[in-house]
């Protein structure tokens, strides 16, 4: 087991009230809070008018910034970060999912920051030594974000999508309603459910690790999610279901699953390269290209591969490439299953070998830098795999 680090702040409030507790949990951290939501969900499921409630009787003064983007973009920050000096901000809460929360830690960063480009901050022209706290209420289960220390923004001027990992992205609070996942539309919870999934799996492929207890938990997670997953598309009323999904979605991207091992967030860069080209949803362009890159890859961490056939899948081959290759069938059937895709066709583009050359550049930083610690991806290997993805 490799040496770790593990540094998980954020106070959780989980249940079917959980967003009447926003008030009593900002009131720790601040007394002026900018609220970032998305469009009219927020609105509609009721959940903005019982946060503003609570920060009322908590005595937290509040000014709403709604119109967060399903990929955010760095624009939308920064009009928010303005926004929140102008109001004397001194908490940013986000309201929502990925979106909303990725959002409010982008302008929780500006905010404290003024007069500093926030595209410097993310790309760590310039370093980051001061945020806000931001707080989170969760409405959708799927990227995490209420209690990582990752945050992902566009810059739709440039058309690069980049995270940042830091320990101010961490959520001082994160409010967490199961119920809300009623209001999600199926698709949108489909998407999630295979973000979550992938959170784990980034971090479960790591050849010659060996982290017993990190491997059982990260296991039993995905097989948690993948059997609850079904069900709340089914029946999104399933309330323990629903309690699973919501939870797996936190513990998926809190770095608790990589303990002792590491991460490789491979798939996510070549997903950011489709997202940032053709807007697509998050985990859908991951389940797009999953198969392709684990085919890539398979052959060069085999033990790993079919430990996860085994432990997730219950496949039973000793054999371990025949193993490994069930495996990765299955997962792809799985997303398939619920509604995801699981090709470039399937997401509805057929690109050219020169857009497919760009994603691939997109991906490596112009060929300046490799993915994976399975094997070095170059740019050439990326190329490939968005190919073998069509």
């Amino acid at each position: 087991m490799k040496d770790f680090r593990l540094f998980i702040p954020t106070e959780i409030a989980f249940g079917a009230s959980a967003e009447d507790e926003t008030g009593a949990l900002a009131a720790k951290y601040g007394r002026r809070a900018l609220l970032v939501y998305g469009m009219k969900s927020a609105e509609k499921s009721g959940v903005l008018k019982r946060v503003t409630d609570s920060l009322k009787k908590a005595g937290v003064d509040f000014k709403l910034f709604g119109g967060a983007q399903p990929n955010p973009t760095l624009a939308h920050a920064e009009q928010g970060a303005q926004e929140a000096i102008e109001f004397g901000a001194d908490l940013i809460i986000g309201i929502g999912g990925g979106s909303a929360i990725d959002t409010a830690k982008a302008i929780a960063h500006g905010a404290a920051n003024e007069g500093i480009s926030l595209w410097d901050i993310w790309t760590k022209k310039v370093p980051l030594e001061r945020s806000l706290p931001v707080g989170a209420v969760l409405t959708v289960p799927a990227a995490g974000s209420e209690m990582s220390d990752s945050a992902v923004i566009t810059n739709e001027a440039i058309g690069k999508k980049a995270g940042i990992n830091t320990d101010f992205n961490r959520p001082k609070f994160a409010a967490i309603n199961p119920k809300l996942g009623a209001t999600v539309p199926k698709y949108q919870l489909a998407a999630g459910i295979a973000d979550i999934m992938m959170h784990t799996l980034e971090r479960y492929f790591i050849p010659e690790s060996s982290a017993r207890l990190t491997d059982e938990i990260a296991e039993g997670l995905l097989r948690t999610v993948i059997e609850n997953g079904k069900t709340v598309l089914c029946d999104p009323n399933d309330y323990n279901a629903m309690c699973e999904i919501f939870w797996a979605s936190s513990l998926s991207h809190n770095n608790l699953t990589e303990c002792g091992r590491g991460k490789d967030f491979s798939v996510h860069k070549l997903g950011h390269a489709l997202s940032a080209k053709y807007g697509f949803t998050h985990g859908a362009s991951l389940t797009a290209v999953w198969g392709a890159w684990a085919r890539e890859v398979f052959g060069d961490c085999l033990p790993r591969f079919k430990r996860y056939a085994q432990k997730v899948w219950g496949v039973e081959n000793e054999n371990a490439e025949a193993a490994a290759e069930e495996g990765i069938r299955r997962t792809v059937g799985y997303f398939a299953a619920i509604g995801m895709p699981t090709s470039l066709q399937e997401l509805g583009i057929d690109p050219t070998d020169d857009a497919i050359r760009a994603l691939a550049l997109d991906a490596t930083l112009n060929g300046s830098v490799t993915l994976s610690r399975i094997k070095p991806l170059g740019a050439k290997e990326v190329e490939r795999i968005f190919k073998n993805a069509k």
